[in-house]
């Protein structure tokens, strides 16, 4: 997808002097208007532009949370904190290339947006700690999830710093598990549908490719049965009965009740499967049930939100994605990234509500009354978005859980190797315990590597 990018010269800021920073509430918060104390009064007010921020981001699955980014919030926040904004959106896949690429050169842009945490790049980023102290000060304690995904218990540091996290229920048609007298409410029950509703043409979607979708659900499916890329200890303990069982039933879902095509999908392929009106189920946040609204296509009414289907061990989802922008301690312009981060956290309510419930806080005192708003979502079935909220709270889990998510999870999560393991299974090319075995071996081999780094 092609890059986009936003950012107001000197006239056309002066022109939209009546967007007023109230507008996203930057002048009307007391909060924000002493967000970032520590950054200072405005050294260059009335000379425009004296000052710059760069920012790249993905372009986000629900268009609308753009739109009010490039359109509402960058241009409030430049006219009051009088900087110049340049804001970069590419397609999520390209981020990881963009990324060395910057590194590489030791330049670019002064936030960079990831989709997962990147504690592998911490020694490229500054400790993003005084950014969280400052929005605690303000709306409360940073997520015990956010901090398990940003903070590095060995270093002491802060390697990124999340603004948000977003849940990933499991998306099914209604109407087609009802055909077949079932429904996912545990892993068990979609092994028993699964043949029942490829039968029907409408096969289960999970996929098992090198992509970020596939990476979510199937380390979250793990969880289910007991199967973690390590320990609280930072120690890999993928092989394991619960990731060998994971393995038999994923490989019986697939042989029954999937296609092919699981191994070759990229981030869009699960929702254009759903939006085709042949899918069945998917794992995915909440833009898979969004644009069938937006479309209006003529199952969106059917299109349910449950939370993860429960495995033996226990029922555990993964956020879909978790925000994480990071300063690179090569960025030019580190004051206005650091005050941008905060007065967005800060100010997340705006972002909640933009986003169509997509993107939760990783600072819940920043939006009250979560329950109320999810309730007030006039789609049908009425209610169905209000699960959102349990989810978030009780069903989603970091990558990296039960640990936190250090630079050899990063590694793992990275060059897919939870895919990999699945797809050899599934594909009869490894058997289940073979495949937990070497991909032990695979870990032991990268946690070495960052423990003697003195990263975990």
């Amino acid at each position: 997808m092609a890059e986009r990018k936003s950012g107001l010269d000197r006239r056309e800021l002066l022109k939209r002097a009546g967007v007023g920073a109230a507008a996203v509430g930057l002048g009307g918060s007391a909060g924000a208007e002493k967000a970032f104390a520590f950054y200072g009064p405005l050294r260059f007010k009335n000379r425009q532009f004296s000052k710059e921020l760069k920012i790249l981001q993905w372009v986000h699955f629900v268009p609308d949370y753009d739109t009010f980014v490039d359109k509402t919030w960058i241009p409030a926040w430049e006219q009051k904190n009088d900087t110049q904004v340049t804001i970069d959106h590419v397609n999520n896949t390209e981020l990881p290339a963009r990324a060395a690429a910057e590194v590489a050169a030791q330049s670019g842009h002064d936030l960079f947006m990831f989709l997962n945490p990147r504690a592998d790049l911490e020694d490229q980023v500054i400790n993003h700690a005084e950014i969280v102290q400052e929005v605690q000060q303000k709306v409360g304690k940073i997520s015990q999830l956010a901090k398990l995904s940003t903070y590095n218990p060995r270093t002491k540091r802060y390697h990124g710093f999340s603004d948000n996290f977003v849940p990933d229920p499991v998306v099914w048609r209604h109407d087609l598990w009802n055909d077949v007298g079932e429904s996912p409410a545990t892993w068990e029950h979609v092994r028993t549908a699964a043949p029942k509703l490829r039968a029907h043409g409408n096969p289960i979607g999970i996929g098992m490719s090198n992509e970020l979708d596939s990476d979510m659900a199937l380390i979250a499916f793990l969880q289910c049965y007991g199967g973690f890329i390590q320990n609280k200890a930072a120690q890999p303990t993928i092989n394991s009965k619960g990731t060998i069982e994971a393995l038999k039933v994923m490989r019986d879902i697939y042989k029954n009740g999937m296609t092919n095509e699981i191994f070759g999908w990229n981030p869009a392929s699960n929702n254009q499967f759903l939006y085709s009106g042949k899918g069945s189920l998917i794992l995915n946040a909440i833009s898979a049930t969004r644009t069938p609204e937006d479309l209006k296509l003529p199952f969106a009414d059917d299109l349910w939100i449950w939370p993860i289907p429960k495995g033996p061990h226990m029922r555990m989802g993964l956020e879909h994605v978790m925000g994480v922008y990071v300063i690179w301690k090569f960025a030019k312009n580190k004051g206005p990234a650091k005050k941008y981060l905060a007065d967005m956290a800060i100010n997340y309510q705006q972002h909640f509500t933009a986003s169509k419930f997509y993107n939760f806080q990783s600072f819940p005192g920043a939006v009250k009354n979560i329950q109320k708003q999810l309730a007030q979502d006039k789609h049908k079935p009425l209610g169905k978005y209000t699960i959102l909220g349990k989810i978030a709270q009780k069903y989603t889990a970091n990558v990296g859980y039960p640990g936190y998510s250090n630079a050899a999870v990063s590694e793992i999560f990275n060059t897919f190797l939870i895919p990999q393991m699945f797809a050899e299974v599934a594909q009869d090319k490894m058997s289940p315990a073979d495949a937990a075995k070497s991909a032990q071996s695979q870990f032991k081999v990268i946690y070495n590597k960052w423990r003697n780094a003195k990263k975990i």
